[in-house]
């Protein structure tokens, strides 16, 4: 529980911005952010209240591995992640763009 001390405005990193998460943003009112490595449901959920004036319902976490890529002859790894689905009532709505 040593993450209990995060700031609200420091845990949702970005919108993530796909065509499978504009299209849930659109059919099911879940929205899709990117979070840092130790955030928690708590923390996010706060963080949505306190950036975007809109209650969450449900959180729901998801860790992103990381990957190995080969670009240009040369081989690297691409960093993972975490990723948040941010549930809201039907009425509710986040303006990202």
């Amino acid at each position: 529980m040593a993450n209990l001390n995060l700031k609200p405005n420091s845990v949702l990193l970005r919108p993530r911005i796909t065509e499978k998460a504009v299209l849930a943003a659109d059919k099911s009112h879940v929205y899709v952010f990117e979070v840092t490595k130790n955030a928690t449901k708590k923390s996010i959920s706060a963080s949505v209240r306190d950036a975007y004036k809109v209650n969450s319902v449900k959180v729901r976490v998801a860790a992103i591995p990381s990957k190995q890529v080969f670009v240009r002859g040369k081989k690297g790894i691409k960093s993972g992640g975490k990723k948040a689905y941010v549930y809201l009532k039907p009425g509710d709505k986040i303006e990202l763009m």
